[in-house]
């Protein structure tokens, strides 16, 4: 890819072909504050958080939408940028909860951040009361409006990342909020539950339930299906507590289904799950080791015939495994009743 240089706040960098000034800043290490930038999504200058003062250019352009070029001069600070941002998110806070410490996005939201990186301590707006009703219908996440910056990532996400489109920005001014077709509840909307919106929104507006933070995480692959999603589980005294994509795999890029981010610690630790081979006697099942219960299973094969026999595979298995018990089966057992739980 083509490289060039310019310089931000004095400092000279380079960049790629395509790279946004703001893209092309965090690369080098430079924050600049955003709200709205996902680099999953497409470029919105929604928040105006990421203004920027470019040579020769008139105004403040978003720094998020603003391709960068060779030998372009930008400054990301300055008395008249800190000023306009501070009003920005002044107006932002000014309909926005304060409850910060209890609400669920704490430690883990961006418009924390930004008040930090901006030197916010006190509010000069007298605040507005916001009180949209919660929607909690859907089995893994809620999702609250009065926690809502309208960033639209979790729209766009939906749209451009899943290409579900269950919810969108409704209304104009003060009345704009995040809504499902018909303002239906999301649990009656054509959410597939991905949780993708919970992880691209920058606040608390959309979060997961009972999600405790995560004190260590593992990086490992999703035992779901043959796909191989790369995953992060976050553990918490030693459970399973959070899972999150990773970026880095190029399996799913970060993305997961409604399985992968929801049930692997639901069945890791459910009452029921079996953690050894079972073996019935005298009318009950007992645990057994694996040399047993295979020794058990060989013999009892042995004396049926083929017609007699029907295999399941498993679609948390990978391809290269199903592919290899169904040649068991067909060529072993000399059956071609198989079968597979791809209907999870």
């Amino acid at each position: 890819m083509e490289t060039f240089k310019l310089k931000i706040d004095d400092r000279q960098i380079n960049a790629g072909g395509g790279d946004t000034v703001l893209q092309a800043a965090l690369k080098a290490g430079i924050y600049i504050p955003n709200l709205c930038y996902d680099p999953r999504l497409a470029p919105y200058g929604g928040c105006r958080m990421c203004i920027v003062e470019i040579e020769g250019t008139r105004g403040f352009p978003a720094a998020c939408t603003t391709r960068a070029s060779d030998g372009m001069v930008v400054k990301t600070y300055g008395p008249q940028l800190d000023r306009l941002r501070l009003d920005t998110l002044e107006l932002l806070l000014s309909d926005h909860p304060t409850d910060c410490l209890t609400c669920p996005g704490n430690q883990r939201c961006e418009l924390q951040k930004v008040a930090s990186f901006l030197g916010y301590n006190q509010r000069s707006l007298k605040p507005r009361k916001s009180d949209h009703p919660i929607d909690d219908s859907n089995p893994f996440f809620n999702l609250d409006r009065n926690y809502c910056v309208l960033c639209a990532r979790c729209v766009r996400t939906c749209d451009e990342v899943t290409g579900i489109n269950a919810i969108e920005l409704i209304n104009r001014g003060d009345e704009s909020r995040v809504s499902t077709f018909a303002g239906s509840r999301l649990a009656e909307s054509e959410c597939r539950s991905c949780g993708e919106c919970m992880v691209s929104c920058p606040v608390g507006a959309i979060h997961a339930k009972n999600s405790p933070v995560a004190t260590e995480e593992t990086a490992t692959i999703c035992p779901y299906c043959g796909v191989g999603c790369g995953i992060y589980l976050g553990t918490r005294q030693g459970k399973i507590v959070s899972v999150r994509g990773n970026e880095a795999s190029p399996s799913n890029r970060g993305s997961l289904c409604v399985k992968g981010r929801f049930g692997i610690n639901e069945f890791v630790h459910h009452s029921e799950r079996l953690k050894s081979p079972r073996v019935k006697k005298e009318g009950g099942f007992e645990s057994a080791e694996w040399e047993e219960a295979l020794r058990i299973a060989g013999d009892k094969l042995s004396g049926y015939k083929p017609e007699e026999v029907a295999v399941i595979a498993s679609a948390k298995a990978t391809n290269e495994d199903n592919y290899v018990l169904q040649k068991f089966t067909r060529a072993v057992l000399g059956t071609n009743n198989i079968d597979h739980c791809a209907r999870l």
